[in-house]
């Protein structure tokens, strides 16, 4: 095995002299058309936020939020005073898993115009992050006259409870907001996810069967059965409840992954 390495070694290090003195060749990565023709529209006409989105969008479609952070920035930066740019941008940090970033951003956004769903995405992350800003925000948008957003305002503050802890009190929380609207079927999920945390797999079970029975296509719902079903060893049920998750959402890689483990394509 140690001389078929050395002479491995050997040719490498001899094809690497001959090369030394050689120039390489420089490749050249040409734009994509698409691209490079909104670029050319942007330079064209400077001040149009629409093709600077549709740009921002390509980029993100593509998988290249970098890009899309960096057209952001560019844009932020000729008009500050755009809400919309701050939303957007709070939503790609998110992505990126910068959430200080999004924080941020989506403060920067209220700023210019307290918007509810910017008021609403902060409180979620607020809440995500155990900050107790989350119930500032929740209440933010239970007293603001046109916001009509209670039962959202009733879930960040049940997601603020689960992430410290209370776990009862945010299923009385995740209650007043079925309470609002039976058809809620986040507030369904985040209360299941609750019983489920809790060990409750078969009161779990039963909420997110309420849930799919308000919203058939509820893809999350039938995932969290099938974490359920595995807790309770019932596998093929699991099988079942992830395939019907991928059915409704062939992109739901958390499914993907538990069938995996499973031993299951």
């Amino acid at each position: 095995m140690k001389q078929i390495f050395s002479a491995i070694l050997s040719i490498a290090l001899f094809a690497a002299c001959n090369n030394a003195g050689k120039e390489q060749p420089v490749i050249k990565q040409e734009t994509p058309v698409q691209e490079k023709e909104m670029k050319d529209a942007i330079n064209q006409y400077p001040d149009s936020i629409l093709l600077k989105e549709k740009l921002i969008q390509y980029y993100e479609d593509n998988g290249t939020t970098s890009l899309a952070l960096a057209e952001l920035n560019k844009a932020i930066q000729k008009d500050s005073t755009n809400p919309d740019m701050w939303d957007k941008k709070a939503q790609l940090q998110f992505e990126e898993e910068d959430t200080a970033g999004a924080i941020k951003s989506y403060q920067k956004a209220i700023e210019i115009f307290p918007d509810p769903q910017y008021i609403m995405s902060l409180g979620w992350l607020y809440a995500q992050k155990k900050d107790s800003n989350a119930l500032v925000m929740a209440n933010a948008l239970i007293v603001g006259k046109n916001a009509h957003a209670e039962k959202e305002a009733l879930l960040i503050k049940g997601l603020y409870f689960s992430a410290i802890g209370n776990k009862q009190k945010a299923i009385n929380f995740f209650d007043a907001c079925v309470a609002l609207d039976y058809t809620f079927v986040l507030a369904y999920r985040e209360k299941a996810i609750v019983l489920y945390d809790l060990g409750k797999y078969e009161d779990a079970l039963k909420v997110l069967g309420r849930a799919i029975a308000v919203q058939n296509k509820f893809d999350e719902g039938y995932y969290w059965m099938g974490r359920c079903f595995e807790k309770l060893n019932r596998t093929n049920d699991a099988i079942e409840s992830y395939h019907s998750a991928l059915l409704y959402n062939p992109d739901y890689i958390e499914a993907k992954d538990a069938l995996a483990k499973l031993g299951v394509k």
